[in-house]
């Protein structure tokens, strides 16, 4: 994995500030193609997107606050400024561990966000997006979900957007003795399918993939069916609930779909949606967005509310535990640096040392023993200073130490940094040029 370098940069478009219409502006097609294309940008080391119905947040790692945010621009180009939030290393790192906790979810507390981290954390893994600093970030977010669901009551009640939009729905009709159409046979489709099953008398299920459907019907205890999703309008028309879950990039449903329908209940939360606007103006049709579930879900965030303040306990706990891994890992580089220059000092002393006496097996051990305990003695303290000096955020007794020790850091270097190879001096920016000795600044200039 990558040495820790950097530091991270976030934006997010969500429910709470954005419109449905406006999170599916700034969704990508995949969360790797948005991974790769982050990746693809100057400086960027690292990148990671997760994308859900209800939100969009991209990451990267960066030399600087600035490079980050100039290379996530793109991301939230055709959405308005106000329904951005941009983070810092530190904000993007609390803002991950409390998406994992189901703190920032529209159900509270709900479990399919885990699920959604761990496919994020693989996409981005797959195409090289993962280093050590997403690593330490994306992992604790996943091991901070774990603990607030397994040491408070924060997921009991409406667990899911799927069981939320059955109980929407159940407000507006009787489903006892109706058929619902669940269209869509990935994680958000079967938690629909389990909860209409406990108030209808017969589910269908459409899906891309009909041997998908077919798994998603034999898991349910009703009367259940799989159907082709190009057979979808057929089935409409004998459903009286419909609740739509896909990935399609495009709407499954428009007007025409319903024209035969009669009175139909749709809930859609699908992002981007499946049920195109005018679906709502046929008549007899009621439409619900995700917009539409932020009632039901006030319910349960009213219920969890004593077990979201435990799960604030435990965000704040674990995420003062990351700063200080973070600021600990970053202490290391010197340190290592600092044991290796001693190892040469006492490596070439010993040579000489040895080489002008004869000296058997033994003695040659005890001396290397004496060297080895005297170089741990030297460094212990040093050692422990320096990460004190990084739980402290001194980061000059940092670099001090870096120069003092590492023969590729601070002004007596010749070799451009990892990061500037093959650059144009225009290309860097001018808060990273400052740390850049000035004979590799020449150096650039003249290639």
């Amino acid at each position: 994995m990558r040495e820790q370098t950097g530091v991270i940069v976030g934006v997010r478009v969500t429910h709470e500030d954005a419109t449905v219409d406006q999170l599916e502006a700034a969704a990508a097609d995949s969360q790797r193609h948005a991974v790769e294309s982050l990746l693809s940008r100057r400086f960027i080391e690292e990148a990671f997107v997760l994308q859900t119905c209800n939100r969009t947040e991209s990451y990267v790692v960066a030399p600087d606050h600035e490079t980050g945010l100039s290379a996530l621009s793109p991301v939230v180009a055709d959405v308005p400024e106000d329904v951005v939030l941009e983070m810092d290393h530190e904000e993007s790192l609390r803002h991950l561990l409390r998406v994992g906790a189901g703190l920032e979810s529209i159900v509270l507390g709900e479990d399919q966000i885990l699920g959604q981290l761990r496919d994020a954390y693989e996409d981005a893994r797959g195409v090289g997006g993962i280093g050590t600093l997403l690593e330490d970030g994306v992992t604790k977010a996943m091991r901070v979900g774990e603990r607030a669901r397994n040491e408070t009551a924060i997921n009991e009640g409406v667990v899911s957007l799927a069981s939320a939009a059955v109980r929407l729905v159940n407000r507006e009709c009787a489903l006892a003795g109706e058929t619902a159409l669940v269209v869509g046979a990935g994680e958000m489709g079967q938690l629909a399918a389990r909860a209409l099953a406990e108030r209808v008398d017969r589910v269908l299920v459409a899906n891309r993939t009909v041997p998908h459907a077919e798994h998603v019907a034999e898991t349910i205890d009703v009367d259940a069916s799989a159907v082709a999703l190009n057979a979808v309008e057929a089935a409409v028309e004998s459903a009286r609930i419909v609740v739509s879950a896909t990935g399609s990039n495009d709407h499954v449903f428009d007007a025409d779909t319903f024209a035969e329908s009669g009175e139909t209940y749709v809930v859609d939360i699908a992002q981007p949606r499946d049920v195109s606007a005018d679906a709502a103006e046929v008549p007899g049709v009621s439409v619900y967005d995700l917009d539409a579930l932020e009632s039901v879900t006030e319910e349960t965030r009213a219920q969890r509310k004593r077990a979201a303040e435990e799960v604030e306990e435990i965000v704040d706990e674990e995420f003062d535990r990351l700063l200080a891994q973070y600021k600990r890992k970053r202490a290391d580089r010197v340190i290592s640096a600092m044991y290796e220059s001693a190892e040469q000092v006492k490596a070439a002393e010993l040579n000489r040392a040895m080489a002008s006496e004869e000296f058997d097996e033994a003695q040659r051990d005890v001396m290397e023993s004496m060297a080895d305990a005297i170089v741990s003695q030297l460094l212990a303290a040093p050692t422990r200073s320096l990460r004190d000096a990084a739980e402290d955020d001194d980061w000059s007794t940092i670099q001090t130490a870096l120069e003092l020790f590492d023969p590729d850091f601070g002004p007596d270097s010749n070799d451009p940094p990892a990061f500037v190879e093959d650059m144009a001096v225009e290309d860097i920016p001018e808060g990273m040029r400052e740390e850049i000795p000035a004979s590799v600044l020449d150096q650039l200039a003249d290639d």
